[in-house]
């Protein structure tokens, strides 16, 4: 099959039906590519102005395939295509990249999607970034590096007509309203990072690389406290009442940085460090060079165990809770210098490379770093994280509302097998229209209030069963993508570490439940599509 890096393979931006409306939430885009990381199927979501500018181009979907012999900027809108020279931006961290951009061309009304030094070295979880954003999961930005295309412009003038225009009006005055709610209170008030307490209070929250549960003084990042200590700013994503963003500033003037629970854990907990400051600047850092922040914070955790457990050579020795290495390596990450080299390949080759020990220490799934999620407290998540097709991924599935809800038995794998399928259905249709999932507490009725949205918007007719199988088809069509590119049963699994120790009080999972289960996934999502291939089951 072809390699992820290859000229042949492809990156596309792709954008939803509903981009450019009124509807609250929609204006975001899919970066879809095989990911360099784990060579499975890849889409990350992004929500920005980008998508609307890429829309008003009259595109919906663009495919970058091929290479340059330099490096270029791609620059599209709704007359055409034209390639421009980019040596000069080469090496540019992404914010400055995409304001010399702009200044250099002289454009305002043109959004850019850009990489940093970790895209153009090929980093293999390198992002993609766009207006202070990111689509960051799995490496996308190493295949826009690999291309040489140092960003990609969209700008255009055309206007998207809806079918149904009132309703539609009214329909997202609706929404709108009710995304002001209880169902959304959390993410205005403190963000994504207010889940940050609570995980830690539980033994859920994974630290020093999943060797622990709770970290010490974890107040100190909570948003909570940085609220306290700091000026702190919120912003909306376009096109967004919610207002989930919030931006915290350096106690000496350092620039804000955007904070999620997933960074303060990656960067934090992880890795053992519980100084906001260090913290802060690490997300800055990832954020300057175009690093997804899971992956490098998971990636270097795995290098301090090994260094404590003398596996690293001489001279490339990190320990839990060093902050300023924390800091070096991190640069060192994205330019792919010193040890960066070697982590720059994430923790599942480096572990190939140093051996049997080294290999059971990852924590991760199909060579993707694993999110701030504790498996062994969460049953039906556990299973979610295994199957998914993109790895270790929490947000193709949100089995974990179903732990928390106690709708799953601990430990009763058998029971989440189904909740594991229709989070990944609802997630698949939420995913393809493209809505933030911040939003799917407010609907009353899932699938008939999402087929209400689109039908205002294209005509379509469509009913909820047919959104329901359209659901199955979208994660079954991944996991034959998968197939293809040499997926088998045993990827579908947990680091060794859940099979092997306990967290706090939480025991070690069951390996053979685990495995009946997984194989349980398989079959159903098979029988599910009687047309399909069978070639998935476990």
């Amino acid at each position: 099959s072809v390699g992820a890096l290859s000229t042949e393979s492809f990156l596309a931006f792709v954008f939803s039906p509903l981009v450019g409306s009124a509807l609250t939430t929609s204006a975001k885009f899919a970066v879809v590519s095989k990911s360099p990381q784990t060579n499975r199927f890849n889409d990350s979501l992004a929500s920005s102005r980008f998508a609307i500018a890429g829309k008003r181009t009259g595109a919906d979907a663009i495919v970058l395939t091929g290479r340059s012999e330099r490096p270029i900027l791609v620059s599209i809108d709704d007359s055409g295509v034209q390639f421009l020279p980019a040596e000069a931006y080469w090496g540019m961290e992404c914010g400055d990249a995409e304001r010399q951009i702009r200044a250099d061309l002289q454009t305002s009304d043109a959004q850019i999607a850009v990489i940093g030094p970790a895209g153009e070295n090929q980093v293999r979880f390198a992002t993609i970034s766009h207006d202070g954003r990111h689509a960051g999961r799995g490496g996308h930005g190493a295949v826009m590096g690999s291309k040489h295309i140092k960003a990609l412009l969209v700008r255009g003038k055309r206007s998207v007509t809806w079918a149904e225009p009132e309703q539609l009006n009214r329909l997202a005055k609706e929404l709108s309203a009710k995304s002001f709610g209880p169902a959304t209170a959390k993410y205005r008030e403190l963000g994504t990072a207010a889940n940050l307490l609570v995980f830690n209070r539980l033994s859920m929250l994974p630290t020093r690389n999943f060797q622990q549960g709770q970290l010490e003084s974890a107040i100190n990042l909570s948003p909570e406290t940085l609220e306290k200590t700091r000026e702190k700013t919120r912003k909306s994503c376009a096109a967004c009442t919610i207002g989930c963003e919030h931006l915290y500033g350096g106690k000496h003037g350092e620039a804000p940085v955007r904070i999620e629970y997933e960074s303060l854990f990656a960067l934090g907990a992880n890795c053992g460090i519980n100084d906001p400051e260090i913290v802060l600047e690490a997300c800055r850092r990832c954020d300057a060079l175009g690093l997804d922040t899971i992956s490098t914070g998971g990636t270097i955790a795995f290098a301090m165990e090994c260094a404590a457990n003398g596996l690293l050579p001489s001279g490339e020795s990190l320990s839990f809770g060093d902050g300023e290495g924390l800091i070096q390596i991190i640069d060192q990450i994205g330019r792919r210098q010193g040890v960066g080299q070697r982590l720059a390949d994430g923790s599942r080759r480096m572990a190939q490379q140093l051996g049997p020990r080294a290999e059971e220490m990852t924590a991760e799934i199909k060579g993707l770093e694993m999110p701030g999620y504790e498996p062994r407290g969460l049953t039906a998540m556990a299973v979610g994280l295994a199957v998914a097709a993109r790895g270790a991924d929490h947000n193709r599935s949100g089995a974990y509302e179903a732990d928390f809800a106690g709708e799953v038995v601990r430990g009763d794998f058998q029971a989440a097998v189904q909740v594991v399928i229709d989070s990944e259905d609802r997630a698949a249709v939420m995913d393809s229209l493209i809505l933030c999932k911040f939003i799917r507490g407010v609907l009353d009725d899932y699938y008939a209030d999402i087929a209400t949205l689109l039908r205002a918007v294209t005509g379509w007719d469509i009913s909820t069963g047919e959104l329901r199988e359209t659901a199955r088809r979208i994660v079954n069509e991944r996991r034959r993508f998968n197939v293809r590119a040499g997926w088998t049963p045993r990827e579908d699994t947990l680091p060794m570490r859940m099979f092997q120790q306990p967290v706090g009080p939480h025991q070690a999972i069951d390996r053979t439940a685990f495995s009946k289960a997984v194989k349980e996934y398989n079959v159903r999502r098979d029988i599910e599509t009687r047309n399909g291939s069978k070639q998935c089951s476990g």
